[in-house]
């Protein structure tokens, strides 16, 4: 069994509490609030009014309100986004960054903790502290949302070993799961294109939240033609926003360029082929589809 475990320093803390926490959460996100509970925890988004993907993050419930565990770049926008929102809400929503701390380890690990379940989202306290397994994919293991003074006397307890952020990034990839620089993803492709269906990140039997319009019809309409795909660079770099060709044909776009590359690839089109070595500008490289992706 691996006891590594991930910090994810790159990762904050939000908390939405209040009479109203429930209810304004449920307006705003592409998930179903009702889901969240202290057995259960979710993965869920923010679009624009047209479902565009803004924000991405995991809903935790947290005594009488939620954690919110998103990645650092996008927490101050996320804090002002539903400060935005709140106009007259009974609702408190503080910035617990400097508190709480949120660590990664894996799945088989998770699976040795007593009273735990093999169940996307599943949640249980571990001393006072909430443990749960990733909502998206069961491969991406478990968190744990602790307050930083407890931190290593837990890790220790668990018999857990500090390992590279790094190599949680690389595994998150090879999954195809978009480990972090999201802001480059903000308002360039639709949340449905995001995969958020497949990674449970959206729920099409909720009422109305903030782009559900869109979405909806996307999807009962069958208009999906695009999806955010990971890259992987045989050589040279990839260059931001660079179109990706094939007989001529733009049949993608590097949305992340950098060490976990992603592009937006219309992967219904003739045009694009799963094994192929394509030619970027500066270098070469694949498109793959993860497995758990059935297209």
């Amino acid at each position: 069994m691996n006891n590594s475990v991930y910090i994810l320093e790159d990762r904050s803390i939000l908390y939405v509490n209040g009479s109203d926490a429930k209810d304004f959460l449920q307006n705003l996100i592409s998930n179903d609030i009702n889901k969240v509970t202290d057995n259960s925890s979710c993965f869920a988004s923010l679009f624009t009014p047209q479902g565009k993907f803004l924000y991405e993050f995991m809903v935790v419930k947290h005594k009488l309100g939620y954690f919110i565990d998103c990645e650092k770049s996008q927490s101050e926008e996320i804090f002002k986004q539903l400060n935005l929102y709140k106009i007259r809400s009974k609702v408190e929503i503080l910035n617990l960054s400097n508190e709480f701390v949120v660590a990664s380890f894996g799945y088989e690990k998770y699976l040795s903790i007593e009273g735990t379940k093999d169940v996307l989202g599943f949640t249980l306290k571990y001393r006072e502290d909430p443990i749960f397994l990733d909502p998206r994919n069961k491969h991406l293991g478990a968190r744990l949302i602790i307050n930083l003074e407890k931190l290593y006397l837990s890790l220790k307890k668990l018999e857990l070993k500090n390992d590279k952020i790094e190599n949680y990034h690389i595994h998150s990839h090879k999954l195809g799961i978009v480990p972090k620089d999201l802001n480059k993803l903000k308002n360039k492709l639709f949340g449905i294109e995001c995969n958020f269906e497949e990674l449970n990140g959206i729920d099409f039997k909720k009422g109305c939240y903030v782009g559900q319009e869109n979405t909806a019809r996307i999807k009962l309409k069958n208009k999906l033609s695009k999806r955010l795909l990971p890259i992987e660079i045989i050589d040279g770099e990839l260059i931001e926003n660079e179109s990706i060709l094939n007989n001529n044909v733009e049949i993608g776009k590097v949305l992340i360029n950098e060490t976990y590359p992603f592009a937006l690839i219309k992967y219904l089109d003739s045009n694009f082929e799963k094994d192929k070595i394509f030619q970027g500008k500066n270098g070469s490289f694949k498109v793959f589809v993860p497995k758990w992706l059935k297209i």
